[in-house]
């Protein structure tokens, strides 16, 4: 059903916002899947703003996100998407980084470098589990807000407002999480992603296939058609 596809949507989205936040609360200052922002911190960190080690952080990120895509990109081949092998790794990665943070094991800056790697792999292995994209938003908004001005509205355009929302809402979490619960700051990443694994697994009947199933867009990777 289509329905599988849109939650695994927006809980993948939820899952972006809900890890980017935790490495930035619990591990300072850089980001697990947003690597535009880590590129501007890392030139903010070149001309000496920003808190000692920044530079060191976002270059573990950029790293870690890199092998994340590539070794997605083996997993599936030129068969096209195998979604649920891409999320059962998904789901290993951020649960071993949730069950390090939640046991009180991270406990030096190396260690912390380390939690950064595994979230920040996970995260870029999450960015080949679909054409749409669930860790990455700016061309997203871009694209909404081009249509709003034209009034050029669609009717899947409630899903990328879910999208965006679902992103605010999966940070809000782990923020909560952090400030109430500090071990358990990870874990609504893992129970995110699990969730959309769970739903891949259940058969779809009739209907088209969900969101991001098919041919690649053209303008992947293009900002101002993104969706």
């Amino acid at each position: 059903m289509q329905w599988h596809g849109e939650g695994s949507l927006l809980l993948l989205s939820g899952a972006s916002g809900a890890a980017d936040a935790f490495v930035f609360l619990c591990v300072g200052q850089v980001f697990a899947g947003v690597m535009t922002g880590n590129l501007v911190l890392l030139g903010a960190s070149a001309a000496g703003a920003g808190e000692d080690g920044v530079a060191l952080k976002v270059a573990v990120a950029l790293g870690a996100y890199f092998c994340g895509v590539a070794a997605g990109a083996l997993m599936t081949g030129r068969r096209g998407p195998r979604v649920r092998v891409l999320l059962g790794a998904e789901v290993v990665l951020l649960g071993a980084a949730a069950a390090l943070w939640g046991l009180e094991l991270v406990t030096s800056y190396g260690d912390r470098l380390g939690l950064l790697a595994l979230v920040a792999v996970a995260m870029g292995v999450q960015g080949r589990v679909r054409v749409t994209p669930t860790n990455y938003f700016t061309g997203t908004l871009t694209s909404l807000a081009g249509r709003v001005a034209l009034r050029e509205l669609r009717g899947e355009d409630g899903l990328v407002l879910g999208r965006l929302a679902a992103v605010v809402a999966g940070a809000a979490l782990a923020a909560l999480a952090e400030r109430w619960w500090s071990p358990g700051a990870a874990l609504g990443a893992v129970v995110m992603v699990a969730g959309a694994l769970v739903l891949e697994t259940v058969p779809y009947r009739g209907g088209r296939p969900g969101p991001g199933k098919g041919k690649p867009r053209p303008d992947r990777g293009n900002p101002a058609g993104a969706v």
